[in-house]
C-alpha cells in the first residue's frame, strides 16, 4: 500500500477555520441547493469569516457570472464580492486563451457566465458553426436550454474544431432534488460528434490553478460535497477537504470512496469550519474507535456499536469516522467491497434529521435558481 492511501479521516485539535487561511467552498450542495441555503451554512461561514478566514466559493457551474452568484449569495445573507467567485467558465476560458489566439472566435455552448469569462479571456464568443470558430466552448446552460445548441457544437466538433467543456458533472442538486449537469450535456455532444473535450473544472488542474491564481490562497481547504469533483480536485492539488453530507454525497458513497475520494474531514454540514475534529483510533481488536462510538470489520461486513449509533450530532460524528476508519482501512487502495447496509442503517437512525442513504436534507431560504 502506498504512503499517501488515507485510511481514516484526519486530526485537528484546533478549530478548522482557524487552521486554515482560506476557504475554497463548493457552492450546489453546499452554501445552497435550488436557490435555498442549505442549513446552518449562512451563520457558519459568517462566524469563519468574522475569526479571519477568507471565504471564496469555487463552483464547476459555469451557467451564471460572478457579480450574479455573488449577489445571490449576498440575499442569502453570505456577504460576498464578484471577485469572491470562481467558476469553471473562468478556468476553461484561461485554458482556450492559452492555447488559442487573442481575438478568436469561440462557438458558445453556455450562458453568460461563459460569455462573460471568454470576452473577459479576449475571446470573442459567436452562436452557429457558420462562423468559423477557433474553438467550441461547452458550459452549464440551465435546465431549459435549447437542444439546438447542442446539435451547433456537434456539427463544429464532428468538423475538427478543438472543443472545450467547463465541467464534466452529470448531475446537478436542486431544489427539488438531483438534476442532470453538464456532463450529461456533453454526452450528447460526444454521441453526435465522435469527439473528446479538453475539460477545464474540479478535479483537474485547470480549475485548481485559476483557484490559487483568484484567491492567492497559501493553506487552502477546499469544502464540498462530491467526492469526483471537490474532494478527488483537492487530492490532485495537494490540499486539504472537508466533505459535508448536504449535497450529492451519501454516507454509503462516502463508505466506499477510493482513496483519491477520501476526504480529509468529514461531517454534516458548514458547522464543522468552526470545530476541532478528532481522528479515530486503532484499537488492539482491530476496531477504530473515537470517543463512545466504535466500528470493524466482521464477517465481510461494517459493524456500528457504541453511542455512535445513538442520536445526538456529536455520537453521529463519531460514528461516521469509525465507519469510514474501518471501511477505508479494510479497502486500503480499493474501495470496500464488504455490506454497509447495517451499519448505515444504524448510523442514521436520527428521527428523519438525515435523508435516505444518510444524506443530509435539512435546507433553509429562498427558492430561486442554483
Amino acid at each position: 500500500m502506498t504512503e499517501d492511501v488515507r485510511t481514516a479521516p484526519g486530526a485537528s485539535e484546533e478549530r478548522l477555520d482557524a487552521v486554515y487561511d482560506t476557504a475554497l467552498l463548493d457552492l450546489d450542495g453546499v452554501v445552497y441547493a435550488g436557490g435555498e441555503a442549505v442549513a446552518h451554512a449562512v451563520d457558519s461561514l459568517a462566524t469563519a469569516r468574522e475569526g479571519g478566514m477568507h471565504l471564496a466559493y469555487v463552483t464547476n457551474n459555469a451557467l451564471r457570472p460572478p457579480s450574479a452568484v455573488a449577489a445571490h449569495l449576498s440575499e442569502l445573507g453570505v456577504p460576498a464580492d464578484a471577485s469572491d467567485v470562481i467558476t469553471s467558465a473562468q478556468a476553461v476560458a484561461r485554458l482556450i486563451a492559452d492555447e488559442q489566439p487573442e481575438g478568436a472566435r469561440v462557438l458558445l455552448i453556455g450562458g453568460e457566465g461563459l460569455r462573460q469569462a471568454l470576452v473577459e479571456r479576449g475571446l470573442v464568443p459567436v452562436d452557429s458553426a457558420d462562423d468559423e470558430p477557433a474553438a467550441v466552448a461547452q458550459g452549464y446552460g440551465g435546465p431549459d436550454f435549447p437542444w439546438s445548441r447542442f446539435a451547433e457544437a456537434g456539427y463544429a466538433v464532428r468538423a475538427g474544431v478543438p472543443w472545450y467543456a467547463s465541467n464534466t458533472d452529470l448531475t446537478i442538486p436542486s431544489g427539488r432534488g438531483i438534476a442532470p449537469g453538464n456532463g450529461a450535456a456533453v454526452e450528447v455532444v460526444r454521441i453526435a460528434s465522435g469527439g473528446e473535450p479538453k475539460v477545464a473544472g474540479k478535479p483537474l488542474p485547470p480549475m485548481h490553478r485559476e483557484t490559487i491564481l483568484r484567491t492567492g490562497a497559501k493553506r487552502p481547504l477546499v469544502v464540498g460535497d462530491r467526492l469526483d469533483t471537490d474532494i478527488e480536485g483537492a487530492h490532485a492539488g495537494g490540499v486539504d477537504s472537508l466533505l459535508v453530507l448536504t449535497g450529492v454525497t451519501d454516507v454509503a458513497a462516502l463508505l466506499r470512496a477510493v482513496p483519491e475520494h477520501r476526504p480529509t474531514y468529514v461531517g454534516r454540514d458548514l458547522r464543522e469550519l468552526l470545530v476541532g475534529h478528532e481522528a479515530p483510533r486503532v484499537e488492539g481488536d482491530g476496531a477504530w474507535a473515537c470517543d463512545g462510538a466504535r466500528a470493524r470489520v466482521a464477517d465481510g461486513g461494517l459493524v456500528l456499536e457504541g453511542k455512535g449509533a445513538g442520536a445526538e450530532d456529536g455520537a453521529l460524528l463519531d460514528g461516521l469516522r469509525v465507519l469510514c476508519a474501518a471501511a477505508w482501512s479494510a479497502g486500503g487502495e480499493r474501495a470496500f467491497d464488504g455490506e454497509i447496509a447495517g451499519a448505515v442503517k444504524a448510523l442514521g437512525e436520527l428521527g428523519g434529521a438525515w435523508g435516505e442513504g444518510g444524506a443530509c436534507v435539512r435546507r433553509r431560504g429562498r427558492e430561486g435558481a442554483s
